[in-house]
């Protein structure tokens, strides 16, 4: 049989307004906020780290950098610097 958990109370500080909003997510899924984080203080454990990854924005993603990279090209296309009959053929070029 197992030993059922002991439960401690803490306190958080948490935004206002952030609290609010997630309350009310969590009430439409059948939730409250203190089964949510005990959800996540498990996922913890669990991943042995956050459940997630945290980074910093970086502005030279990869995806930032295709981007730059496309609207080069279409820059060179528009010069007369590079031959694009179609989407095709522009990505290709790419």
């Amino acid at each position: 049989m197992y030993a059922k958990p002991i439960k401690i109370q803490t306190s958080l500080r948490i935004e206002q307004n952030s609290l609010q909003d997630a309350k009310k997510i969590l009430e439409e899924m059948g939730m409250n906020f203190s089964e949510a984080v005990n959800i996540f203080t498990k996922m913890i454990v669990a991943h042995r780290g956050l459940p997630f990854e945290v980074k910093l924005p970086n502005p030279d993603t990869e995806l930032t950098q295709k981007l730059k990279e496309a609207l080069e090209e279409v820059a060179k296309i528009e010069r007369g610097e590079l031959k694009a009959t179609n989407a095709r053929d522009f990505l290709d070029e790419l």
